[in-house]
């Protein structure tokens, strides 16, 4: 695979030696890569923000962009000869996230000087609205446990209120049921989400460490859920909600 090789766009009398990029190294790209390439096959529109995410941080990481947004690769000084560098990639960065963005979102957030700013908006806007969708769910449901809701609901919730929040999303498809899934199904459709996942990424990435990366973490977050669900029926959490 071919390097990205940076020219000093100064007085070419000074015969100024070219800056080389390893291919691992966050400023390299590809000749393919272009602002117009699509990160994923999905337009953030409001709706399954957790999925989307997942999406993008998977597709940056295959790329080795993640640093871009996580705030590890910041902008170099004005004065440094990686400083155009930089500022070409965050770009390319910005306009590849903006490309899966319905156009109202993108417009709310195009005028992000970088990356990791453009990104901030979004988990300031949408993560943190998510959970707080939830915790009011939940609470809702938790109130209404007191008085309508038979035993098995009451641990359902209890059970899905301490689950990571990887599965907020599949979370919340459960809650909106009705009736509400017995605990052992409800089991069944998380470990079909989380499958799910791991189906979705081998399809859109290529890349056999990517798709070794995911198919790993789609083993531990099983293992991890299921010894989430083991240890909440062996203690006989929920009893008393």
């Amino acid at each position: 695979m071919p390097e990205t090789t940076i020219t000093s766009t100064g007085d070419t009398s000074n015969a100024a030696k070219p800056n080389s990029y390893d291919i691992n190294h966050p400023y390299h790209l590809n000749n393919s890569d272009s602002p117009g390439m699509t990160l994923v096959n999905i337009v953030f529109d409001g709706r399954g923000y957790p999925g989307w995410r997942r999406s993008i941080l998977m597709s940056l990481s295959a790329m080795k962009k993640l640093d871009f947004i996580n705030g590890a690769c910041q902008s170099p000084d004005l004065k440094s000869p990686d400083q155009e560098q930089w500022s070409y990639v965050n770009d390319m960065v910005i306009s590849w996230i903006l490309n899966t963005l319905s156009k109202d979102i993108a417009y709310s957030v195009i005028y992000s000087k970088t990356a990791k700013e453009l990104w901030d908006s979004l988990e300031q806007r949408f993560e943190r609205s998510n959970k707080a969708k939830l915790y009011h769910l939940h609470k809702e449901l938790s109130g209404r446990a007191k008085l309508t809701m038979s035993l098995e609901d009451r641990r359902l919730i209890q059970f899905l209120m301490g689950l990571n929040d990887i599965y907020a999303k599949a979370e919340g498809n459960i809650l909106m049921m009705n009736p509400l899934p017995s605990i052992d199904i409800a089991y069944s459709l998380l470990l079909q989400d989380e499958n799910q996942r791991e189906v979705y990424a081998n399809k859109y990435f290529n890349s056999e460490s990517v798709s070794f990366m995911a198919a790993g973490e789609a083993k531990q977050h099983n293992a991890r859920l299921l010894a989430d669900f083991a240890a909440f029926m062996i203690k006989g959490q929920g009893k008393n909600f």
